[in-house]
């Protein structure tokens, strides 16, 4: 009779909590993102400099693998990123950003010196913001 009441309140419980997340909205921004321009002080990188690189987003979580691995903590605010490198070579650094999903395509311009939010998606004469538009990978 216990193992019927454990298993009863355990389904409950799953039945509870998967009905929890149905209702919850998913973060368009999940899932892997692969490189496809980028841009810092108004020069375009060659596709050679970034066909290595990804980024994954889950939540609040990224990685980011390029030569080396950055694992941190992202927060969102309308269109503006907050970046904390938790893991990696940024470990302790903050950046901030503005991003912009248009068409499939995410377009983030960073600040590398986290001293405040990039006006524009301009990186003409402004040696510390970086532009990246990446596009989602495609599962097959």
């Amino acid at each position: 009779m216990r193992t019927i009441t454990s298993i009863a309140l355990l389904v409950f419980a799953l039945a509870c909590n998967s009905s929890k997340h149905a209702g919850t909205k998913s973060n368009p921004l999940n899932g892997t993102w692969l490189p496809i321009k980028q841009e810092i002080g108004g020069r375009t990188l060659p596709a050679a400099a970034f066909e290595k690189q990804k980024l994954v987003i889950s939540d609040s979580n990224y990685t980011f693998v390029a030569e080396s691995v950055d694992k941190g903590v992202v927060r969102y605010r309308d269109d503006k990123m907050d970046i904390y490198g938790k893991e990696g070579i940024n470990t302790g650094k903050h950046f901030t950003a503005i991003f912009k999903l248009e068409n499939g395509e995410l377009t983030v311009c960073y600040n590398l010196a986290g001293d405040s939010y990039p006006e524009a998606y301009d990186t003409k004469s402004k040696p510390t913001l970086f532009v990246c538009v990446f596009k989602k990978e495609q599962l097959n």
